[in-house]
């Protein structure tokens, strides 16, 4: 991370292109929020690579896992703009815990703090042990079979509250099936997926 700093945030981005001779478009930066000089301020950003993201990311969920006494790896792979660090441990079952519920508060817990860290979105999904790999596996066949029922009897199927990953999963499965939409529905984590059937 390097800092770069200009009366106003575009100046600093301007200074940062011109250094790093790359557009500031394409610039990962946060704000900040620190200012510098007494009379006339200059604003404080921070460039970033995505190797720091994923770093952070990294040292995060380690340290985590660490705190609860665990000791664990990480490996990390970059799949369609998803950060995505499959964790291996002494005691995987722990850190799914029940229907994945663990894992998933995890998961949630690492983004928010990549997110509030650089400001920024960042789309990142934990797995263990394969679990997420299974579980998607095992919804795909569901949402497939559920959507069979749909085409027959035209009556809509809703699934459970599910994480967006999961979800995504049943969205794709269905993509393609005649007379089939899928739609997400609720709030939060009341979020569901439901299957309708389309003339």
């Amino acid at each position: 991370m390097k800092e770069f700093q200009g009366k106003t945030v575009e100046e600093a981005l301007e200074e940062a292109s011109k250094e790093l001779g790359i557009p500031t478009s394409q610039i990962l930066y946060s704000d900040t929020g620190k200012t510098k000089g007494l009379f006339s301020k200059k604003v404080i950003i921070e460039v970033y690579e995505f190797s720091d993201v994923v770093r952070y990311a990294e040292d995060y969920v380690l340290n985590v896992i660490d705190s609860l006494g665990i000791e664990s790896t990480v490996k990390t792979k970059l799949d369609d703009d998803i950060i995505h660090i499959v964790i291996d441990s002494t005691h995987n079952p722990i850190l799914i815990g029940k229907n994945g519920k663990t894992l998933q508060a995890l998961n949630e817990l690492t983004r928010l703090a990549v997110n509030g860290k650089f400001r920024k979105r960042f789309r990142i999904l934990l797995d263990i042990n394969g679990y997420k790999d299974h579980k998607y596996w095992v919804l795909e066949k569901q949402a497939k079979k559920y959507a069979r029922d749909v085409q027959k009897t035209k009556v809509n199927y809703v699934f459970d509250p599910m994480p967006s990953d999961e979800r995504r999963a049943i969205h794709n499965a269905c993509a393609n099936m005649p007379h089939i939409k899928t739609e997400s529905i609720g709030e939060g984590n009341k979020r569901q997926v439901q299957i309708i059937y389309v003339d």
